[in-house]
């Protein structure tokens, strides 16, 4: 157990007797069990768990905690500890997920509705749930997964059946596409799978993780630039996708695969039975770094404009008429890399190496924001003051164009870092000032997604 852990444990326990005391309050009746699920934090390895990449991520204190209790009016009624989020009650068996409308009871029908299907549960139970976050919302730190995660693992206790952790991070990671979201499965993988102490390479087709033990000489902060970004509520993330789908079957049909069948970048190099080096270095020969026009897309494939809206594209994509395929593939194969290597180094030199660590996460960053596009000014600035303030490595984390950066600090730097930081970006700007409390914060790998039934 960490140092921290009674401290955390305390801060738990505060919080699950005030939850009994609201559901008390809200309900007329004590709840049955509780389920919570932890947010994280990536350190290297972004946008490519969906192109079929490892990830490194870990879990972080801040997680969804859930107060449940159980029936049989094939009903579910939600609240929630924060007034800004409104009651909301919806039939069992009615269960609709509003894309145009990503509020945050359709997260959680979306692990619910994911587990009713994967169960086959024909009359599945009624329940009441009043929910209290301390993921802030729209930061980069998974809070909508780990409010899928939270759901469809209270769904499944409260329908006493039993599911693997594997099985449940699979289950939600489908499921939160119901939301428009075409994820690739990292953010519900850690939230189950996270363990106490150490980080996590996630790879997937099969799920599993391995530890992956950090320095002892640094620790992780994380740093919120203040610009909210909902991943649902845009086509951003999607269009990625999309080009990393698109730059797949041009890879493939270039190479004499069969291009039809193929959906991720990562599916082409086991095909080709490359190094990602060697990937690299064919992205730079097939591709032109211009955009690609739809019909020059089509030419290519030799597909029709209505194939690739239908097969290719996805609902929120649509409008989009241009695409950069080199750029995008190209951050897909280095960062895989970068990941592997940042492995690398941990299991190499687990009580040092924080300087190559520390490049690692600034080449990240510097992929992010001039390949993949999905950095913005705040976090490109925030990114600035943390190496300035003495940070070995900085870079975004979560799906960017807002939310977080995740910054490897020197123990022996922290205190002079976190001063630095809050000078230079918070206290200089009033609305970051108000938010710094909540925002600038030291981190430490938590555990995964668990049912409790004490308060």
């Amino acid at each position: 157990m960490s140092e921290h852990a009674p401290k955390l444990q305390v801060q738990l326990n505060e919080r699950l007797l005030k939850l009994k005391e609201g559901f008390v309050h809200k309900f007329g009746k004590a709840p049955l069990f509780y389920a919570y699920a932890p947010g994280r934090v990536n350190l290297i390895g972004e946008h490519i768990d969906y192109c079929g990449y490892a990830v490194l991520p870990m879990a972080i204190e801040q997680n969804i905690l859930a107060a449940v209790s159980v029936d049989e009016s094939q009903t579910i009624q939600l609240a929630n500890t924060n007034p800004q989020y409104n009651d909301y009650t919806v039939s069992t068996g009615d269960i609709e997920i509003d894309r145009a409308n990503p509020q945050w009871q359709y997260y959680f029908l979306c692990g619910v509705k994911g587990i009713q299907e994967h169960l086959g549960l024909a009359a599945p139970a009624g329940m009441q749930c009043v929910l209290d976050g301390t993921v802030p919302a729209s930061s980069g730190l998974s809070s909508s997964s780990a409010l899928v995660c939270c759901a469809g693992l209270l769904t499944v206790e409260a329908n006493r059946k039993t599911l693997s952790k594997v099985v449940l991070a699979e289950t939600c990671a489908r499921s939160e596409r119901y939301i428009g979201t075409e994820g690739g499965g990292m953010d519900q993988s850690i939230s189950f799978l996270a363990e106490e102490g150490t980080a996590k390479l996630i790879e997937f087709n099969p799920l599993r993780s391995t530890d992956v033990k950090l320095p002892c000489d640094a620790v992780f902060v994380i740093a919120n630039c203040c610009v909210e970004m909902n991943k649902a509520a845009t086509s951003h993330f999607n269009i990625r996708v999309v080009e990393c789908r698109i730059a797949t079957k041009l890879l493939a049909k270039s190479r004499g695969l069969d291009w039809s069948r193929l959906m991720k970048l990562g599916e082409v190099q086991t095909e080709l039975g490359t190094s990602l080096e060697e990937m690299v270095q064919i992205v730079d020969e097939v591709f032109h770094p211009e955009p690609y026009s739809m019909e020059e897309i089509c030419q290519c494939l030799g597909i029709t404009l209505e194939c690739l809206r239908s097969d290719i594209l996805s609902p929120n994509t649509q409008h989009v008429t241009h695409f950069k395929l080199h750029q995008r593939a190209k951050h897909v194969y280095s960062e895989a890399a970068r990941v592997l290597r940042f492995k690398g180094v941990c299991d190499r030199a687990p009580g040092g190496a924080v300087r190559e660590l520390g490049e690692l996460m600034k080449e990240s960053h510097a992929s992010c924001r001039d390949l993949y596009e999905c950095s913005c000014p705040e976090l490109d600035q925030l990114v600035d003051t943390c190496l300035q303030s003495g940070a070995a490595g900085s870079r975004l984390t979560g799906a960017g164009w807002g939310g977080c950066v995740v910054s490897m600090v020197p123990n022996d730097k922290l205190d002079s870092f976190l001063l630095k930081v809050r000078k230079s970006y918070y206290e200089p700007d009033a609305r970051r000032s108000a938010l710094e409390k909540q925002s600038l914060f030291v981190t430490k790998p938590g555990g995964g997604a668990a049912i409790l039934f004490e308060a």
